[in-house]
């Protein structure tokens, strides 16, 4: 009997709809299929006993056994208190255990410009470096470059004959992309300059002193690029920018350990992986090739090094790979093959879907090209400063610039990560609706309450605990704000845990509205005594942690709107 007891794990979990309580315990309906027992009749005496809790007002037994749950207004009162006092963390707990944790995201090619397919890789892979930092994590974010391939002999061949140094100088990218393009056409139309291209690159991958040059003025000359798009989406940084050429002298040994462990084979000329004993993979034909046969490297090998780089050199207990989800099988079978080799760190593809245009298909500019980066943050600047004229709002271009990236990154993060989404001007460059200008508006008022009332926050801390540390929630709206706020630490540590930042933009969003009824039925600066103590604090609450939430997804929270 103990034992049928103990594996029925109780769940507690919050309702949908918070009409049925603050939580839901649901355990007992396990256990009573397996004591052959009806779920009520268990379900009744538990409900009791929580009632004796003093942290519990209510408990009732709902449906089929359900037990819902109300919280006292005293436990939301102490709790809160406590939260206020941590300045620092907001009562978001470290985990217990951290982890040494690789998040691999944005990973641009050199010599490419950044469109707008990479900011779902870069804005998703900031945000959860973020978050898994903050809850104690130690966090390593790496830039993994397309810095290696075919396409240098090309560019070498290119820039020599085709070149200009003062384009190069001014836009360097784009004179790349320029060369490359002209010199990719010629070759298909003259045998003899591919035949040339991949000359220069067997050359540059012997380490030729000058193609070695060349490549690395590619290298120099796109990072110029990408540094200032980063700086643009908010100041994303990487602790590595490791590309693939990182991993070259690795790569014959991966080939040839693969095959001398039996874990890859020569199928027609190529080295590939199979996975016939694989549940899931097993079902595909599609082998893994890790070597073609012309001796050509993929990108399947460079991954495999890189894994057995990240475990041997940093100690990598956890990776996170921010791809999209077209590439999913490729992960598949790279985590398998590595789990072959011995790999026992935990490997997670976080893939996301597409960014649509109004049509519903890939976002593109009106003559069918790709859009770039720099154009999108360029209109978003232009929206935002429009939006904020109408509205008769005055602001520096920094803060603008600001609002505009806020925009297009919470636009991205609101998604759930694994659906496509249309990409919508009119609701991403708001004031209204569930978007990033309305939560930066939103901490803008709180901050203001403050600034009419000529209030110190840290005044009004000190004074609620002169007079015993409760707070006076008396009233239901600053109740159900106090238990959105004390919601914060769950929600941030399930993005953490599952990689779904989108969480973190629903509570955000929940914490305005929930404060935007707060403030329409609870006077805060007319309000004396307990009442209005209580009411600054949870004021000085909310826009704490909107602008803590804000940063942990890369977006600013200005003071002043």
């Amino acid at each position: 009997m103990v034992a049928a007891v103990g594996s029925a794990a109780p769940a507690i979990v919050r309702p949908a709809d918070p009409a049925h309580g603050d939580y839901q315990l649901n355990g007992v309906l396990g256990l009573a299929k397996q004591l052959g027992r009806p779920p009520r009749e268990l379900a009744e005496p538990v409900a009791a006993e929580l009632r004796k809790h003093p942290a519990i007002a209510e408990a009732t037994v709902a449906g089929p056994g359900f037990i819902n749950m109300r919280i006292a207004p005293a436990f939301v009162s102490e709790l809160l208190v406590a939260v206020a006092k941590d300045s620092t963390r907001d009562g978001v707990p470290e985990v217990a255990s951290p982890l040494k944790v690789v998040v691999d995201f944005s990973s641009p090619n050199i010599a490419k410009e950044m469109h707008v397919g990479h900011i779902r890789s870069t804005v998703l892979g900031d945000a959860l470096s973020r978050v898994l930092a903050f809850v104690g994590h130690k966090v390593t974010r790496d830039n993994h470059l397309g810095d290696w391939g075919t396409q240098f002999g090309m560019l070498i061949v290119g820039m020599r004959r085709h070149g200009s140094q003062a384009a190069l100088a001014e836009h360097p990218v784009q004179e790349l992309e320029r060369v490359y393009k002209l010199t990719s056409a010629e070759a298909k139309e003259n045998p003899a300059v591919a035949d040339e291209a991949r000359a220069e690159l067997a050359k540059l991958q012997k380490g030729d002193p000058e193609n070695r040059r060349l490549w690395e003025s590619f290298v120099k000359s796109t990072r110029v690029e990408l540094d200032a798009i980063y700086e643009r989406l908010g100041g994303v940084q990487f602790d590595l920018w490791r590309g693939e050429s990182a991993y070259e002298e690795m790569l014959p040994g991966v080939v040839e350990r693969l095959l001398k462990e039996g874990i890859a084979r020569v199928d027609q000329d190529a080295v590939c992986v199979f996975f016939e004993d694989d549940p899931e993979l097993g079902k595909s034909e599609t082998p893994f090739i890790i070597q073609k046969k012309d001796g050509a490297f993929l990108y399947g090998t460079t991954d495999i090094a890189t894994v057995l780089w990240r475990r041997d050199e940093l100690g990598t207990e956890r990776a996170l790979y921010i791809v999209g989800k077209p590439q999913s099988l490729h992960f598949k079978q790279l985590f398998a093959t590595v789990r072959k080799l011995g790999v026992t760190m935990q490997l997670e593809h976080i893939g996301f879907g597409s960014i649509l245009g109004s049509d519903g298909k890939l976002l593109r500019t009106r003559g069918g090209a790709t859009v770039r980066l720099a154009d999108l943050l360029d209109e978003a600047e232009e929206r935002a400063a429009a939006l904020m004229r109408e509205e008769g709002i005055e602001l520096e271009p920094a803060l603008v610039r600001s609002i505009a990236v806020g925009a297009v990154k919470y636009a991205d993060l609101s998604q759930n990560r694994n659906s496509d989404y249309r990409f919508d001007w009119g609701k991403l460059i708001s004031l209204k609706g569930n978007s990033g200008p309305y939560l930066q508006y939103a901490n803008a008022r709180v901050r203001a309450i403050f600034r009419k009332g000529e209030v110190d926050p840290s005044a009004e801390l000190h004074a609620i605990s002169e007079h015993g540390g409760a707070l006076d929630l008396a009233h239901e709206a600053e109740l159900l704000l106090s238990k959105r706020l004390l919601a914060f630490a769950d929600v941030v540590h399930l993005v953490a845990e599952t990689s779904q930042p989108h969480l973190l933009c629903e509570h955000l969003f929940s914490l305005a509205r929930d404060f935007s009824g707060f403030y329409e039925q609870c006077p805060v600066l007319k309000a004396e005594g307990a009442a209005r103590r209580t009411r600054l604090l949870l004021c000085w609450l909310t826009t704490r942690q909107l602008a803590r939430g804000l940063g942990l997804l890369g977006i600013a929270a200005p003071e002043r709107m």
